[in-house]
């Protein structure tokens, strides 16, 4: 119990000198300006080069999705594709889970 007593006188000093409030707006201002350079305009540069690679996808395209299925494009809607992956095996998903779109003839070299 002794040792709160200290830390309770402690307490009641003088206050504690302040410093220069333009520091730490200049701080929050340099780690808002950390944060959009390392981590805010990549995420957005990627997002739209994936954006723009989705857009492009048309049929007859050879395409890799985020699972590492391949496949080729049968058909082409607003949202999804059909890829044909095998022997008349045709499968329907996202646009978005493309991941890159392939040179013609990668599937069969594979």
């Amino acid at each position: 119990m002794g040792f709160f007593i200290p830390a309770a006188m402690a307490q009641t000093g003088a206050a504690a000198p302040q410093g220069n409030p333009m520091v730490t707006l200049v701080m929050f201002g340099g780690l808002f300006l950390f944060m959009y350079l390392f981590m805010i305009r990549p995420q957005r540069k990627r997002q739209k080069e994936h954006q723009d690679l989705v857009s492009a996808i048309s049929k007859g395209d050879e395409v890799v999705l985020n699972s590492g299925l391949l496949g080729k494009v049968v058909k082409v809607d607003d949202s999804y594709v059909i890829l044909e992956t095998g022997n008349s095996v045709e499968l329907k998903f996202q646009k978005v889970a493309v991941h890159a779109v392939l040179p013609k003839g990668t599937i069969k070299s594979i």
